[in-house]
């Protein structure tokens, strides 16, 4: 399974929305708390280059936010990107 990193805040209903679906699917992530953190969010903003929580990394690789994680969930991309390397080149 490959690195999951959100970039999110306690109180944010895109931030829960998004928790909830990973841990629905059994993929453990990497949280960052930005609230507060003006240098956790500026990181974020140069990585992502967005300012709103949360942003989602696979491996480095910037998804988006919460809808675009969703999107990627419905239209079945969301299972390939996490699917491990070894996985990937059988294909």
């Amino acid at each position: 399974m490959r690195h999951v990193r959100m970039y999110a805040t306690p109180y944010c209903p895109y931030c829960i929305r998004a928790r909830q679906l990973l841990s629905k699917k059994g993929v453990p992530y990497e949280e960052i708390n930005v609230a507060g953190q003006p240098a956790l969010r500026q990181e974020m903003t140069q990585k992502a280059g967005r300012y709103t929580v949360p942003q989602i990394f696979i491996d480095d690789q910037p998804i988006g936010g919460c809808d675009e994680l969703y999107a990627l969930e419905r239209n079945g991309q969301l299972d390939r990107m996490l699917a491990s390397e070894r996985e990937d080149s059988c294909n």
